[in-house]
């Protein structure tokens, strides 16, 4: 039972730990099931470890230790009750004597046979249902009814009567006992969903209700990026030797090389200079573009933030300024930044950021460009970008268009494109993951 609500507990969202799992047994052990209060202390002195998760033990505890009490006549002692015979299956005994205690336990002993901590759609309620009344003995208690059924005299009949009522009950019983333990085990299940769906969904057609889910899927994503590329690096025992260490570290041995150093693998992390388009079209690709690429601060050294439409500002300030959150709101409306959203030109933006920022692009310099490079007729300036790519390390161009939409009309894509050193399509948070997962890659 208690390996049953901890695997409820983490399907809510609680951390639990196998040292955690055994502290609770210990205290279990110690206080035993018989109080309810000093088990729920004991429980929460060892599970939860937040006053979030507090707050999802409490509502867990009271759901999955509910007293599971059978509602109607069949259920309490009552004279009108026929007597039983001996002949009786142990679940028409337990009915006709009006055991609730043993119809209880049988139903929560059944739930455990049929495992139900194993339901993840309310598709299968139906299924878990039929199943513990199964294990309970409701095919033994229909055959009951039947023969009663046969016999025919007066007596039998009534008996037969009060026997199917109370499996109807019976029946609404275990229904909501399921109902009640279906959520415990279904959350993780629900959500696990969800956040697959929306990992893959195309930015531009996502509603403004999942940006909060969308946020808390980018934070879960940031921080397996961040502990994959920011973990310190530890001195290799193998591979190319590092000369002027071990040399330098056996100078107390006379020159004699007792202590070997070997040269480490080294962390590569690149200067970025990110150029958003935010016109309508792009605007929410860049909004989590944006948002994911200053979640990884830990991971990238160094990032200046451009955007544009019309025209093209530097908005880096305004992460310095701002939390993320207040900064990209001000992003999307442009307050006090000097964007102007008209028509959107990508030759101007080009020809803005050589006349105010080329001076900042080294050969140790990422671009990244997010856009879907449609230039409404403009001037390309594809001679601009040809000169970034001479003295950057590289332009990678993210299109939350697919490919074949390059070159339809008036994107520029296919005239882009051969100035980058990668260009990808853009339009889901898989892929951005994929993409700044590429930036972070340890390099020799």
């Amino acid at each position: 039972m208690l390996q049953e609500f901890i695997s409820a507990l983490r399907a809510s969202g609680v951390r639990i730990s196998v040292a955690e799992t055994i502290e609770a047994f210990r205290a279990v052990s110690l206080v035993g099931y018989a109080k309810r209060a000093t088990l729920k202390d004991a429980l929460s002195a060892t599970l939860p470890k937040s006053l979030q998760e507090k707050e999802i033990f409490e509502e867990c505890f009271d759901r999955y230790f509910a007293l599971d009490r059978f509602s109607g006549d069949h259920g309490e002692p009552s004279s009108t009750a026929p007597e039983p015979d001996g002949s009786e299956s142990p679940l028409s005994r337990m009915v006709l004597e009006g055991d609730r205690d043993g119809l209880a336990v049988a139903m929560r002993r059944a739930a455990r046979e049929v495992d139900l901590s194993g339901i993840r759609f309310f598709t299968q309620k139906s299924l878990y249902i039929q199943r513990i009344l199964q294990r309970m003995g409701a095919e033994r208690m229909d055959g009951d009814i039947e023969n009663l059924t046969a016999r025919g005299d007066g007596s039998s009949r009534g008996k037969a009567a009060f026997l199917r009522q109370a499996r109807e009950i019976l029946y609404e019983n275990v229904r909501d006992f399921v109902e009640q333990q279906f959520p415990l085990f279904s959350k993780a299940v629900t959500k696990e969903i969800m956040e697959r769906y929306l990992r893959g969904v195309r930015l531009s057609n996502l509603e403004q209700r999942d940006y909060e889910r969308m946020k808390v899927i980018i934070k879960k994503m940031v921080k397996r990026l961040n502990d994959l590329h920011s973990r310190r690096k530890k001195a290799a025992k193998t591979g190319c030797p590092d000369l002027k260490k071990t040399l330098r570290e056996n100078v107390a041995y006379q020159g004699l090389l007792f202590d070997l150093h070997w040269k480490a693998r080294k962390m590569d992390r690149p200067d970025i200079l990110a150029l958003c388009d935010v016109s309508r079209s792009v605007e929410t690709v860049a909004r989590f573009m944006l948002l994911f690429l200053y979640s990884l601060s830990e991971s990238i050294a160094r990032i200046r933030s451009f955007i544009f439409c019309s025209n093209l500002v530097e908005v880096t300030h305004v992460f310095e300024e701002y939390g993320l959150d207040e900064a990209l709101e001000r992003l999307q409306k442009g307050v006090d930044l000097g964007i102007r959203l008209g028509r959107t030109d990508y030759g101007q933006a080009f020809r803005d950021f050589k006349a105010g920022w080329l001076d900042f692009v080294t050969p140790k310099t990422t671009i990244l460009i997010l856009g879907d490079a449609r230039n409404n007729r403009g001037n390309p300036e594809t001679g601009i970008l040809r000169l970034l790519r001479e003295r950057s390390r590289r332009i990678i161009w993210l299109n939350p268009e697919p490919p074949t939409f390059w070159g339809i009309g008036d994107s520029e894509m296919k005239r882009y494109a051969p100035y980058c050193y990668l260009a990808r399509e853009c339009s889901t948070i898989l892929h951005m993951q994929r993409v700044v997962d590429f930036l972070l890659k340890t390099k020799q």
